[in-house]
């Protein structure tokens, strides 16, 4: 009978907390529409996020440079507390690319769209050489290599070829694919376990080969990555204090191929290439921060947390990822503004630094306001953790949003999407999603989420040289910022707010305990 009544009255508290739900009025929801639309700020704001920001790598100089334009451009648009706050200690330190000429010179000549892997090194002005494929499976391998690379330029193996597809370049979603996101997850099989000894062969293979390829003086290091003459974007290993590193180039998989393909026929391939790279010892992450400040004696403190990684890879200009996301969270806060609504709670916008490298930027607010790791107990910023939306899919128009798993959190959007499912906003999945920011906080338990997005052509472009203002949907950016600005005004004068998982943050550190 006990039991009986228990759940009698939690489900009352669930039906009370449900009813209880409110949202802002169709008026509201209707400013929000005619300044988000009619005075749009999205192409402006797109052009200053790429083109004049330009690559942003995290620590490097371009990405010092934007977080002082961006501040600017911030107090300009009057928003309250803008500052540069340190995240995170970085070892790389910074890198910036300032000279990128590669070439195949024989059998005949070819100029060549690649792109230094950061953190390499640079080319004693311009150099020369024959090419030589390196052909490895096990470090056994390495053996016939050694004593003749000298001088020499290596190319990795094809580790992909160029396959015709069938597919759109672009996509959105179909009703189809959002209701199969609306199913609950979590009756699933069980995990397969990873080939752990694999993946540690593959591993040391690696690290035998980079350390062979610097003993043996090589001229560079060039790979195949990315495909219809496009290279992509990547890194290598660095500490600030270590030897500069070999250079190393990505090149197209089309032009990687057609060498590696020649070399295997016994053409003689060489070629030429200029490469200058700059090393600077700023060993931190920075986050962008502005906010809207909240007015109600009893909740100002509490914060909706708007973010978007502000750095780059440095090939292109970071458009889709992740100029998007902060294109869509900075009109978001400034239609919230225009329209003079003084929010309850306040609503901080944070443009994250170092989210390519491992969500620094994220990871250090979290440490810094939120838990402390190291003594294992919350802080007094846990408590007033209210929400955090997060955009890094790209361009494309929003089409729901992933709760991960959290329950509690499906009534709130329910009531609040109403005024947004006629622009598209119509899913709501118990799904999680990886890969980004929202991570840092959802291992707290705490209410973080992403947007379910259209992909567009977001696969492949993100991470390469392709990746400028051009990637960029400026109609689907007018209505995300739009959603934004409901979704995160309705959250910040709401009277009830989404819970922490349950056991949260005591599950914290018991699962540090456990590892």
């Amino acid at each position: 009978m006990k039991r009986f009544l228990m759940v009698v009255a939690v489900s009352a508290m669930a039906a009370s907390a449900i009813l209880a739900q409110t949202r802002l009025s169709d008026e509201t929801a209707y400013r929000i529409k005619a300044e988000g639309f009619s005075n749009s700020q999205v192409e402006p704001i797109a052009q200053f996020m790429t083109d004049d920001l330009g690559p942003r790598l995290a620590a490097s100089q371009m990405k010092l440079r934007s977080e002082e334009m961006v501040l600017a451009k911030l107090k300009e648009m009057g928003f309250q507390n803008v500052r540069a706050e340190f995240a995170y200690d970085f070892p790389k330190g910074g890198w910036d690319n300032q000279m990128n000429y590669v070439a195949m010179t024989a059998p005949y000549y070819c100029s060549f769209a690649a792109n230094p892997k950061a953190w390499s090194g640079s080319t004693n002005g311009m150099v020369k050489g024959e090419c030589v494929v390196l052909d490895a499976k096990t470090k056994e391998d390495l053996e016939k290599y050694k004593g003749k690379l000298a001088g020499k330029i290596v190319l990795m193996p094809a580790s992909q070829t160029y396959e015709m597809s069938f597919e759109p370049l672009a996509s959105r979603y179909t009703q189809k694919q959002l209701d199969e996101l609306e199913k609950d997850p979590r009756p699933r099989a069980m995990r397969r376990r990873m080939d752990g000894g694999s993946w540690l062969a593959a591993r040391e293979l690696q690290m035998a080969i980079s350390e062979m390829l610097k003993n043996e003086n090589v001229l560079a290091v060039v790979s195949g990555g990315g495909s219809f003459n496009v290279p992509s974007s990547r890194g290598v290993q660095y500490k600030v204090g270590n030897p500069e590193p070999t250079p190393e180039i990505i090149l197209p998989i089309e032009d990687h191929g057609r060498m590696v393909r020649m070399i295997a026929k016994g053409t003689k391939v060489e070629m030429e290439m200029n490469i200058k790279n700059i090393f600077t010892d700023n060993q931190k992450i920075n986050n962008v921060i502005a906010e809207i400040p909240g007015t109600d004696p009893k909740l100002k403190d509490e914060v909706i947390l708007l973010g978007a990684h502000l750095d780059s890879w440095h090939g292109g200009t970071g458009g889709a990822d992740n100029a998007s996301g902060c294109i869509v969270m900075m009109e978001a806060m400034r239609i919230i503004k225009a329209l003079g609504i003084q929010p309850k709670r306040t609503i901080r916008l944070a443009l994250w630094g170092g989210e390519e490298q491992g969500l620094y930027g994220s990871r250090g607010y979290a440490e810094t306001y939120l838990y402390d790791s190291k003594k294992g107990k919350a802080l007094p910023g846990f408590g007033n953790f209210a929400l955090y939306l997060n955009v890094d899919n790209g361009s494309g128009r929003f089409r729901g949003i992933y709760l991960e798993e959290n329950d509690m959190a499906v009534p709130f959007f329910k009531t609040w999407m109403e005024p947004i499912e006629s622009l598209g906003f119509t899913t709501l999945t118990l799904r999680k999603t990886g890969g980004t920011d929202h991570q840092s906080f959802t291992r707290y338990g705490l209410p973080a989420y992403q947007f379910i997005q259209d992909e567009l052509e977001y696969d492949r472009t993100y991470h390469t040289v392709m990746d400028t203002y051009e990637r960029l949907s400026l109609p689907d950016l007018q209505v995300d910022a739009v959603m934004v600005a409901w979704l995160a005004l309705n959250a910040a004068m709401d009277n009830g707010r989404i819970p922490v998982l349950p056991g949260y943050p005591g599950k914290v550190k018991s699962q540090q305990q456990r590892r």
